[in-house]
């Protein structure tokens, strides 16, 4: 099969088209034809080295990708019944496994983390969901706000933040977003209630809204210490990026990463199923060949993407 890879870690160039051997899906596995694989943040670490640690006496090519949209094409023994041959279906994919990543034409995974696609949604904006829309999910789980509470979100025009303002809004919480000018309808379009503008000086303009501070923020965008002052005593800041603090006034914070949730089966399907119903909306940037990979990566580390580059691999 033809994948996506790296042999040695650098810059995107060292991103190559590989010819590897078609998987095989064991027991409690399925092995889905992949047509779509979303390209993120977490992918850039794998092919600079930055999740070497978590791949200790692995050999390469290693192949990044967390998000794959296809069809089943074959079960493992002892595979989920609820899925089937052909069924169109989005997969979370742990590419520091022994099967690797999503950026491939075939992938194998636990049945697990594999469920129906949403229906009326194509396959790269179905790859757009999985690890994004699972990671602002933990996001607030973590945060636990009550219904009628409220909830900073920064990176709010990005995939993940946009998935946290409509995941938000869904639980009933009131949502203060960040934004650029440009940006203020898509996010408002979102669900969020107020907007700020992004960068220094969020948390005075967050506290502006909300003078004793908010109880929970997901930082999105990595802004980490300059969010603390908008938290009141005691509340909680969500990182995405590992950003550990310190914070003063009883503040946690809270690294949270989506490979806790690979295996949560109802929790994916949820999210799936709110798509379906327009709780979630498709978070496509644009969508390039697989061989175009290293484009995709320049794009992505060169910032103000609305959404995620997709890989065809169809």
């Amino acid at each position: 099969m033809k994948a996506v890879g790296v042999c040695e870690f650098g810059d995107p160039e060292v991103l190559r088209v590989l010819d590897l051997p078609e998987p095989q899906a064991g027991p409690g596995e399925v092995r889905v034809r992949v047509h779509a694989a979303a390209v993120s943040p977490t992918d850039v670490m794998l092919r600079t080295g930055g999740h070497a640690v978590r791949m200790p006496g692995r050999q390469p090519p290693f192949v990044p990708g967390m998000d794959a949209a296809g069809v089943i094409d074959q079960l493992g023994p002892g595979a989920d019944g609820r899925l089937e041959v052909g069924q169109r279906v989005v997969a979370l994919v742990l590419f520091t496994g022994p099967h690797g990543g999503a950026y491939a034409q075939q992938v194998v995974v636990p049945a697990a983390s594999v469920v129906p696609a949403p229906e009326g949604w194509d396959f790269p904006e179905a790859s757009t969901l999985p690890m994004n829309a699972m990671t602002a999910r933990l996001a607030l789980d973590v945060l636990d706000l009550p219904r009628g509470g409220t909830v900073a979100v920064s990176g709010a025009a990005g995939a993940v933040g946009g998935y946290a303002v409509e995941l938000a809004r869904a639980d009933g919480l009131t949502v203060i977003a960040d934004a650029s000018r440009r940006d203020v309808e898509l996010v408002r379009g979102f669900g969020a209630e107020h907007v700020v503008e992004r960068g220094a000086g969020i948390a005075e303009r967050i506290r502006t809204l909300v003078p004793g501070g908010v109880a929970g923020v997901v930082d999105g965008s990595a802004q980490t210490a300059e969010l603390v002052p908008a938290i009141k005593d005691g509340g909680t800041l969500v990182e995405l990026r590992g950003w550990p603090g310190p914070a003063a006034r009883g503040i946690r914070v809270c690294p949270v990463m989506v490979p806790d949730r690979i295996g949560d089966t109802a929790g994916l399907d949820t999210l799936c199923r709110q798509a379906e119903s327009g709780v979630l909306t498709p978070r496509v940037a644009q969508v390039l060949p697989a061989a175009e990979a290293a484009r995709a990566h320049r794009l992505l580390e060169a910032g103000g993407l609305r959404g995620r580059v997709v890989l065809d691999f169809s």
